[in-house]
């Protein structure tokens, strides 16, 4: 009997069997998708013995690299224990300290936790809060949205209609919503005061009918990982403060460290905000307790009304999103009256075995994960900084665990043909048009890091041989 586990065995398996995400099949006959044997540390290991760095996580999802020992024996624990039971009318301890534990890390000023399976999910909750909180508080006809150019939020027809990437939304542009779109600050573009300028004006003129503004803090990630300033997340937080506007900050990508703090927001959080954005110690009330500053009468939060976290949270194990919101949003629906409440379900909210895999990623954190990121963003700027120089090369740039760059002059089909040429030099990495970026593990050291750049050099080299000049 014929090995059905070989390469080429699988590849032709998986053509028949698996609908493959963000693929068009019939290209997929052409360029079959690699069968991946195993995983350890940051190496992925094919069926032929090959190796390849996970310089994307995976799609952002892994942190601490695959099969990680720790993570997975909280997972394993669990399964012994309690591996799932219904949230609804039930409830379980690892989702109860997974609330605890979040809500913390805002000093209190989003205090209530909902569960979601995945990004997508999490910002259908969020948009669905926000309108029917603003309903439930007789202001139904706030049912609009905002979001930024370029922004991207999952593919759902919801998370669709707040999302500005032709490729996803154009086909189903019929069954969506009708978002509000605003120009997007791009620190290449040094253009955020005109970004600002235009959203005030649409709040002004529109506030009255908006529910909510949707972002991702600090990085639009399938935009082209386009950066922005904390500052002008602080004006925009201002702002719809000012024309009493929810606003959501989709960090389902940019949370769980990827930036630097843990929330991406905390980086806006200025000396006087920092003791609401530290967890308290052992014993300590929550600053605000469960009715943050600026809710019952003290100053206003420095934080969102929503924060959405998913990829990172189980560090690449298993599905799960989380929407943080506030002691305002939750009481909205506190009420006998069930039309009131917020029915939103599926069948995995808050599966036990997801969210003991996020406490155990939330001990790591507990333990000076952020710390360790800090010298290991250091070491990732140091060995790109070369890069800088290169003539294929434009716009360098970095937040935190996150490098990208621009590749000048790139060819149709370049996104592909750097993928496949990068497997020749061990590495697994997917650009975004002709964003190349690197989004690694958490396991990098000044070696490691040095090794990845060279990688990526090498694989602009096989793709443009006369520009590769120091």
């Amino acid at each position: 009997m014929a090995d059905d586990r070989t390469t080429a065995a699988l590849q032709r398996r998986s053509l028949d069997a698996v609908w493959h995400p963000c693929t068009q099949m019939a290209r997929a006959e052409r360029v079959p998708p690699l069968p991946i044997a195993r995983g350890e540390g940051p190496w992925l290991f094919d069926f032929d013995g090959r190796r390849y760095f996970d310089a994307n996580s995976s799609w952002w999802v892994n942190l601490f690299g695959h099969s990680d020992a720790g993570i997975n024996a909280a997972i394993k624990q669990q399964l012994d224990t309690l591996p799932h039971v219904m949230l609804a009318g039930c409830t379980h301890e690892p989702a109860i300290r997974l609330g605890e534990r979040l809500s913390a890390r805002t000093g209190g000023a989003l205090g209530h936790v909902f569960f979601g399976s995945d990004g997508a999910s999490a910002v259908e909750i969020a948009l669905k809060q926000s309108f029917h909180s603003w309903r439930n508080l007789g202001q139904a006809g706030k049912r609009e949205f905002v979001c930024l150019r370029n922004g991207y939020h999952g593919e759902t027809i919801g998370a669709l209609a707040v999302t500005d990437v032709a490729i996803f939304r154009d086909a189903y542009d019929p069954l969506l919503m009708r978002a509000h779109i605003v120009e997007s600050p791009d620190s290449r573009l040094g253009n955020e005061a005109e970004a600002l300028a235009a959203l005030r004006t649409l709040l002004a003129e529109r506030h009255a009918h908006i529910a909510a503004v949707i972002l991702e803090p600090l990085v639009q990630g399938a935009a082209g990982m386009v950066m922005h300033s904390p500052d002008y997340l602080r004006q925009v937080r201002a702002m719809t403060r000012e024309f009493g506007v929810h606003l959501i900050a989709d960090e389902i990508a940019v949370g769980c460290g990827r930036t630097g703090q843990f929330f991406a927001w905390q980086h806006t959080l200025l000396d006087g905000d920092l003791a609401s954005a530290a967890p308290p110690q052992a014993g300590e009330a929550p600053v605000g307790g469960s009715s943050p500053a600026g809710e019952r009468g003290g100053p206003p939060s420095p934080w969102p009304d929503f924060i959405l976290l998913s990829k990172g949270i189980t560090a690449g194990t298993l599905p799960l999103s989380l929407v943080l919101t506030t002691d305002a949003v939750y009481r909205a629906f506190w009420s006998e009256d069930v039309t009131r409440g917020f029915l939103h379900s599926h069948s995995y909210t808050g599966n036990a075995l997801a969210c003991a895999a996020a406490n155990a990623v939330l001990d790591r954190f507990d333990a000076g994960q952020l710390a360790r990121n800090a010298e290991q963003a250091s070491q990732l700027a140091e060995a790109f900084a070369p890069l800088a120089k290169h003539a294929r090369v434009a716009h360098l740039r970095q937040q935190g665990m996150i490098l990208a760059f621009d590749v000048v002059d790139a060819p149709a089909g370049f996104a592909e043909a750097f993928h496949l040429a990068a497997r020749r030099h061990e590495l697994l990495i997917r650009p975004i048009g002709r964003t190349v970026y690197v989004m690694p593990p958490y396991l990098l050291d000044a070696n490691v890091a040095a090794w990845l750049a060279a990688a990526v050099r090498r694989t602009l080299a096989d793709l443009f041989p006369e520009s590769d000049v120091d």
